[in-house]
C-alpha cells in the first residue's frame, strides 16, 4: 500500500471534538507562506503536516486514469514519457447518462467513480492521488452545434439539476460529515460555445441566469450537496467568470458554496492575453485570489509572489481564498490524521480484495446504465429482431468493432463492441454474424443483400484529431474547443445505399450529439441512438436488438430538422426559439422523446396541495402491449393565466418506472413549489402569481397524454 502521510505526530487540526472552523483555523496558522501559495493548486498535499499529496481526477462517466487525452496516465521510461492508463469503470458519455433519465442509476455511476478514486489513492502505480472529481457538467446544452455537448446531461435545467444532485450524492456518499469524493461541478455559468470561449461574452438577463443557466448548479449546492465548482472561461454580460462577482454574492453567500471554486485550465492566464481585462497575468492572479478562487488551474505562482510583493494581494487574501479548499479536504478526513472516523478512509485498502473495477457488481452497473441510455428513435415493426427468422446478420460501420472514448475518458478494463456481442448472441441463438467495415468496391451491399437484416453503426468521432485542438476534420464532428459546423449524418449516403440493398436496415447512431437525419427517418424502419465509451456498448445494443432488453432511454435535446431552425450560435437568449421551450415548428425528434416495444396507457391524474412545500401528482399507468418495460412519465406545466412571460411548457417532474405487461403502476410525481415560481427583476426575488397552473403529463414533451390544473391563491 502506498504511505500517503509523511508525518505521524499529532496537530491540534486533526482533532475531530473540534468545530469545522476552528479546525481549519488552526491548521491555516500552521502554513508557511510556501504552502499557502502550494495550496491555490490543485493539490491539496502538505507533507510537513501529515496531509496526504491528494489531488483531483476528471469523472464524466468514470474516473479518468488514462485515454485520449492520458489524464494521470503518463509514466517515464528512460527519459520518455509514454502512457501508463490504469483501468476504471467507464460507462456512456454524460450525453447518455442523461438519456436514463434515471436518478438512481446516475447516483449509481457517482458511487461506482468515488469507490475507484478511493481505491487508486492506496495504490503505487497511481501517479497522481485523486479525491476532488470533476463532475458533473451541469451545463446546460441550449445549442446542438456545441462542441461539448457530450459532456451535458441536455438541454432542460430541471432534468440537468436534478442529475446533478444525483451525480453529487453519488460521489459524495450518505454519511453527515465525511465524503467519499467530492463533486466539483463545471463549467459555471453559460458555457456552451467553443469557438471564442475565452474571451466571448454569454449575455442574457438576470431571469434567464436564475431560472435556465444557474439552476442546475444551485440545485447541485443546495440541494445535493456540492461544495466544489470550476469558473468557466467566457465571460457573462462582459464580466469574465473567473472574477465575476456571483460567484460571491451568489454562489457563496446565497447559495452556500464554502468549499472549492477554481478557474478553468490556463484561465487565470487568459484574462489577460484573451479578455484583456488586465495589462498583466499578475494582476490577472491578484484579482482571481481576491474573488476567493483557492484553486488556480495555471502556472500561477511567479505571478502570485511578484503581486505580494507589489502589494496587489496580501497573505491574508490568500487564507480566504484557499480556505475552502480546507473545508473540502475536512470533510475528505484529510485534516484528520491516523485515528480518523472516516468511514471511507479505509476503502480501496484492502490488495487481496478484487479491484472495484473489476467486480462482478461493476460490470452489471456498467451494463444496466448503458442499457437504460437506449432510445429507440424509430421502429415501424422490425425491431426485436427475431432469431428465429433472422438467420444472417450484416453488420457494417465505423463503430461497430470498435469502442471510441472522449477526451475526458479513461480506459477501461475490458470492452465488448456491437460485433462482438451480437456474435456472442448469435452463437447462443443460432444466427450468422457477417462483418464490414465500410462500403469500398461495394462488399458492404454484397454482404446486406445476403442478409435477413443489416445493422449500421456509425456517427460521431468524439474527438477529432490530436495534432490539430481547434480542429475536427469532419464538419459535423465537434468537442472540447471545436463546435460543430453541420449537423448532417456523413455516413447517411452509406445508410441509402444499404437500405435499397436490403430495407430491413436498422441505424444504430453511435454519437454524442443530435444528427438532422430526415432521410433516414423518412425511409429506415428501426433507427436506435446511443452515446460513445461505454465498455458495454455492445451488450447495450445487441440486447436492444433482439429484445433482451425494452430500449426506455429518452432524448434530452431538440432534434431539430435543419440547421436553420436554430437561433445564432451566440444568442443565448433561449426565448429567441432555443430549446424545446420556445421551439416554433417542427422537429424530428421533440425533448423527451423515446419509443418502446410495449405501449402504455395513463389513466386520470389527482392533484394533493396539501403540503405547503410541494405539489403532488399521482395516476395509474397501464402497460397495455405485451412486454415489460419502463416508462418515462413526464409533467410539463405553463401558466394561463400569467401575466408574465413563460415558456409554452417546462419540465417541472419526471419518474422511470418499470412496469410489467398487463400490470398498473400508481405513479407519483411531486413538484417543488419553489419551481413554480419566477425571478422578478424588480424585486430580485422568486415570485408566485395568483391564478391557474396547467400541469401537462405525458410521454414526451410533445406526446401529452393528460392534463389537470390546480389554482394559486
Amino acid at each position: 500500500m502506498a504511505q500517503l502521510s509523511v508525518v505521524a505526530q499529532p496537530f491540534d487540526f486533526q482533532n475531530t471534538r473540534l468545530k469545522d472552523d476552528q479546525r481549519i483555523n488552526l491548521f491555516i496558522g500552521q502554513l508557511t507562506l510556501d504552502e499557502k501559495i502550494s495550496l491555490l493548486s490543485t493539490q491539496m498535499g502538505v507533507p510537513r503536516l501529515g496531509i496526504p499529496a491528494i489531488s483531483c481526477y476528471e469523472g464524466l462517466h468514470g474516473v479518468a486514469l488514462g485515454g485520449p487525452a492520458n489524464n494521470n496516465g503518463m509514466i517515464e521510461v528512460n527519459g520518455e514519457k509514454r502512457p501508463n492508463p490504469l483501468p476504471t469503470s467507464i460507462f456512456p458519455q454524460a450525453y447518455g447518462l442523461g438519456e436514463t433519465w434515471d436518478r438512481e442509476a446516475v447516483r449509481m455511476v457517482g458511487e461506482q467513480m468515488a469507490a475507484e478514486a478511493r481505491y487508486y489513492i492506496h495504490q503505487p502505480n497511481a501517479r497522481r492521488k485523486g479525491l476532488v472529481i470533476y463532475a458533473p457538467n451541469a451545463d446546460l446544452a441550449r445549442d446542438p452545434r456545441w462542441g461539448r455537448t457530450e459532456e451535458s446531461y441536455g438541454e432542460d435545467p430541471y432534468l440537468t439539476g436534478q442529475l446533478a444532485v444525483a451525480m453529487v450524492r453519488g460521489l459524495q456518499g450518505n454519511h453527515p460529515r465525511y465524503w467519499k469524493a467530492a463533486a466539483l461541478m463545471k463549467h459555471f455559468l453559460a458555457n456552451s460555445n467553443e469557438y471564442g470561449r475565452d474571451s466571448t461574452s454569454s449575455n442574457f438577463d438576470d431571469r434567464l441566469f436564475r431560472e435556465y443557466y444557474s439552476y442546475p448548479f444551485y440545485k447541485g449546492i443546495t440541494q445535493g450537496g456540492s461544495r466544489a465548482m470550476m469558473a468557466a472561461y467566457n465571460s457573462w454580460n462582459g464580466t469574465p467568470m473567473a472574477i465575476h462577482p456571483c460567484l460571491q454574492s451568489i454562489v457563496r453567500k446565497e447559495w452556500g458554496n464554502d468549499g472549492i471554486i477554481c478557474t478553468d485550465g490556463g484561465a487565470m492566464g487568459m484574462l489577460s492575453t484573451a479578455h484583456k481585462a488586465f495589462a498583466t497575468k499578475t494582476e490577472a492572479a491578484a484579482a482571481v485570489v481576491k474573488n476567493q478562487l483557492g484553486q488556480i488551474l495555471d502556472r500561477y505562482q511567479d505571478e502570485i509572489r511578484e503581486a505580494l510583493a507589489k502589494g496587489m494581494v496580501t497573505e491574508q487574501d490568500i487564507e480566504v481564498a484557499i480556505r475552502g479548499n480546507v473545508r473540502v479536504m475536512l470533510r475528505l478526513g484529510l485534516l484528520d490524521g491516523k485515528n480518523s472516523l472516516n468511514p471511507y478512509a479505509t476503502m480501496g485498502t484492502d490488495t487481496t480484495a478484487t479491484p472495484p473495477f473489476m467486480t462482478e457488481e461493476a460490470r452489471n452497473a456498467v451494463r444496466e446504465v448503458t442499457n437504460k441510455s437506449v432510445v429507440l428513435l424509430k421502429n415501424n415493426g422490425l425491431l426485436p429482431l427475431d432469431s428465429k427468422k433472422v438467420k444472417k446478420v450484416a453488420v457494417v460501420g465505423p463503430y461497430a468493432d470498435e469502442i471510441i472514448y472522449d477526451w475526458y475518458s479513461g480506459t477501461p478494463p475490458y470492452e465488448v463492441t456491437v460485433l462482438k456481442a451480437l456474435r456472442e448472441l448469435g452463437a447462443q441463438q443460432g444466427f450468422e454474424v457477417s462483418y464490414v467495415k465500410d462500403n469500398r468496391m461495394g462488399e458492404a451491399e454484397r454482404l446486406a443483400r445476403e442478409a435477413d437484416a443489416v445493422v449500421i453503426c456509425t456517427g460521431n468521432h468524439p474527438y477529432g484529431t490530436k495534432a490539430d485542438w481547434f480542429f475536427c476534420p469532419v464538419p459535423s464532428d465537434g468537442r472540447e474547443a471545436v463546435d460543430r459546423l453541420s449537423l448532417q449524418l456523413p455516413d447517411e449516403d452509406l445508410v441509402r445505399q444499404l437500405y435499397r440493398a436490403n430495407q430491413n436496415t436498422v441505424l444504430v447512431l453511435v454519437s454524442s450529439f443530435p444528427y438532422t437525419i430526415n432521410w433516414s427517418n423518412d425511409h429506415l424502419p428501426a433507427i436506435l441512438h446511443i452515446t460513445h465509451c461505454s465498455q458495454e456498448q455492445g451488450h447495450a445494443v445487441a440486447d436492444a436488438l433482439f429484445g433482451r432488453i425494452n430500449p426506455a432511454g429518452r432524448t434530452t435535446q431538440t432534434w431539430v430538422k435543419d440547421i436553420l431552425d436554430l437561433p445564432a450560435m451566440m444568442d443565448y437568449n433561449i426565448r429567441n426559439g432555443r430549446t424545446y421551450m420556445y421551439q416554433q415548428g417542427d422537429v424530428l425528434y421533440p425533448f423527451g422523446y423515446g419509443l418502446s416495444y410495449t405501449t402504455f396507457r395513463y389513466g386520470e391524474p389527482k392533484v394533493n396541495l396539501k403540503d405547503k412545500h410541494t405539489v403532488t401528482v399521482t395516476l395509474p399507468v397501464t402497460n397495455t402491449g405485451g412486454r415489460d418495460g419502463d416508462e418515462v412519465v413526464q409533467c410539463y406545466v405553463n401558466y394561463p393565466d400569467s401575466k408574465v412571460e413563460h415558456p409554452q411548457k417546462q419540465l417541472k417532474a419526471f419518474e422511470r418506472v418499470a412496469v410489467k405487461a398487463g400490470e398498473t403502476r400508481e405513479v407519483k410525481l411531486t413538484i417543488d413549489r419553489a419551481d413554480l415560481t419566477h425571478w422578478d427583476e424588480a424585486t430580485h426575488r422568486f415570485e408566485a402569481e395568483k391564478g391557474r397552473i396547467q400541469l401537462m403529463i405525458g410521454a414526451s414533451s410533445a406526446d401529452i397524454r393528460t392534463e389537470i390544473s390546480f389554482e394559486v391563491k
